[in-house]
């Protein structure tokens, strides 16, 4: 029999049930099953685990040695509760655990997705070896997930790496509910938000940008189309770009200073815009951080690149296995 690890991602519009084999270069993906969200939590959890079974029993040669279950916070992984996330109506202290427990008799466990995310890249990816390790999402919000010392820290009630509402900025765009936060600049909604605004005052001058061709499809901004335009060479993109990437950097500075990691790996964003953030967040790192913990840091794209969610869920097995052991 082969032993495989199996991973639950819990998403507001999306569940995926994925099954992972491990191999000397890391992890392999070896089946996946995706599904619109079911609008109940009891629903949710019933069909997930009949996926699962379904995807062990098309391949008998398996045996399943652990789950691991991805989902947006707040949770309480001790527990195994998910708690009431935005994104998950009705998911009020839902024990996502047991059930799963009773059912496939394999150690279970749960984190949230940046620390799923973060413990993946550890063990997998661009992280690999390293003792101390940051990972971003910088995707459609700005969350963190920690290794210190070798290990998953996640605080006294799992709401460690909480970046995004770091506010780095007396004013500007909103993220987290906190205008000027971190996530105001480095997300996706923060982005968008931070070039509309910009894309206002660029036409009040009389210019002209490729972003958007007038004022009246400004609110059709995204992240996606103001990264293109910056890449085809838009000038005002490029600020716009200058602006997050500077913002990145201070934040980074920030996160270099209290916890000396050896890497911050940074995904999504950072990974398709790496060559326009870039030389904004070094020099940004380079005016603020303490230059003795800055020489030991690295600063990378994530390493599972855009692969990085579906093997997410199979780092927390991973970790189910590893707090048992």
């Amino acid at each position: 029999m082969i032993p495989v690890l199996a991973g639950l991602d819990i998403g507001g519009t999306k569940c995926a049930v994925v099954l992972g084999l491990e191999v000397d270069s890391g992890i392999e993906l070896i089946a996946k099953k995706s599904f619109p969200t079911p609008d109940t939590p009891e629903k949710a959890l019933e069909l997930m685990m009949d996926e699962l079974e379904k995807l062990l029993f098309d391949q008998e040669e398996l045996k399943l040695i652990a789950i691991g279950i991805s989902c947006g916070g707040p949770l309480d992984s001790k527990r195994g509760l998910i708690l009431s996330p935005p994104n998950l109506p009705h998911w009020d202290s839902i024990d996502c655990l047991t059930p799963l427990k009773h059912r496939f008799k394999v150690p279970v466990a749960v984190q949230n997705d940046a620390n799923a995310c973060a413990l993946a890249e550890w063990k997998w990816g661009a992280g690999k070896g390293t003792n101390n390790m940051i990972f971003l999402t910088f995707g459609t919000g700005m969350g963190a997930g920690f290794i210190l010392d070798g290990r998953l820290y996640s605080g006294t009630n799992d709401m460690a790496g909480e970046v995004g509402h770091v506010r780095l900025e007396s004013d500007g765009p909103t993220g987290y509910g906190k205008s000027g936060s971190f996530e105001g600049f480095c997300s996706g909604g923060g982005i968008a938000r931070l070039s509309q605004t910009m894309v206002k005052e660029w036409f009040a001058e009389g210019k002209v940008t490729s972003i958007c061709s007038s004022s009246e499809d400004i609110e059709s901004i995204t992240a996606k189309t103001v990264g293109e335009a910056a890449q085809a060479g838009d000038e005002l993109a490029r600020e716009i770009y200058k602006v997050v990437g500077q913002n990145l950097g201070r934040g980074l500075a920030f996160l270099v200073d209290i916890l000396n990691p050896e890497k911050i790996v940074i995904g999504s964003i950072y990974l398709r815009q790496k060559e326009l953030l870039k030389p904004f967040v070094i020099e940004e790192l380079q005016k603020e951080a303490l230059p003795y913990s800055l020489e030991v840091c690295s600063v990378v794209p994530s390493g599972l690149k855009e692969n990085v969610g579906d093997l997410a869920s199979l780092s927390v097995a991973r970790y189910a296995l590893d707090i048992k052991g």
